[in-house]
């Protein structure tokens, strides 16, 4: 049986455990804002994670270089 085949055996119907009353009422780009400011994630590698183990000490760290580099 080909791909083809198979799509068109199934249905486009909501399993009926959904219930559509609970999907009305949707907000078209909610998230929108939040998704265009974008996130602010570094990944660390394992020894800067190991020296650095949570995010104030990573803080911490780059405003010390940051003071540094602005004298």
């Amino acid at each position: 049986m080909s791909n083809k085949d198979d799509t068109n055996s199934h249905s486009d119907e909501l399993r009926p455990e959904y219930d559509l009353n609970q999907l009305r009422g949707r907000v078209q780009g909610k998230h929108f804002e939040r998704y265009e400011r974008g996130t602010n994630l570094a990944l660390l590698a394992p020894d800067v994670r190991a020296a650095f183990p949570d995010d104030e000490s990573v803080n911490r760290a780059l405003r010390s270089v940051m003071q540094s580099h602005a004298s």
